[in-house]
């Protein structure tokens, strides 16, 4: 059997290692019924739809199109990790410093794993992003962080 698509043939094997290793471990949840749902049943549910997608997706990477000759796109690690780094320093950072430090940082470290955006461009997008977060979660949701390091909120 040829993949006609390696891509999709690798994404399909990823969501079917998700579905499977969720819908595993969401079995230890009660399901519940449709009508009172227990507290596995929504995990089940999206974790079953997970392998179905991942099985639709396999099918047609074996025996869609034509099979591919050429490489993939090689992975872009600088742009991996800056994302990835970026997310365990905002959570390192945010109890210590504040969203007012922590959240800009996070969005100028995730934006230069981005070759396509220009310095202008991530400074606008630091300052929607961090205001947009304040309003949203600190305000609107009444969520609970530190908008100010410690030291300043006193």
């Amino acid at each position: 059997m040829k993949i006609h698509n390696r891509q999709d043939f690798l994404a399909a094997l990823m969501f079917l290692a998700f579905g499977i290793f969720f819908l595993y471990f969401a079995q230890d949840y009660g399901l519940g019924t449709a009508r009172r749902m227990g507290p596995g049943y929504f995990p089940s549910l999206l974790s079953a739809l997970l392998i179905v997608l991942g099985l639709i997706i396999l099918g047609l990477s074996l025996w869609s199109g034509n099979p591919q000759e050429e490489e993939m796109e090689k992975t872009d690690w600088r742009g991996l990790v800056l994302v990835l780094g970026s997310v365990l320093v905002f959570a390192q950072l945010l109890p210590v410093a504040g969203f007012l430090i922590a959240g800009p940082i996070l969005v100028l470290l995730a934006g230069l794993g981005s070759h396509e955006m220009s310095w202008k461009e991530r400074v606008g997008l630091t300052v929607v992003l961090t205001s947009f977060c304040i309003l949203v979660f600190r305000f609107g949701l009444e969520m609970q962080f530190p908008i100010l390091p410690p030291s300043l909120a006193n």
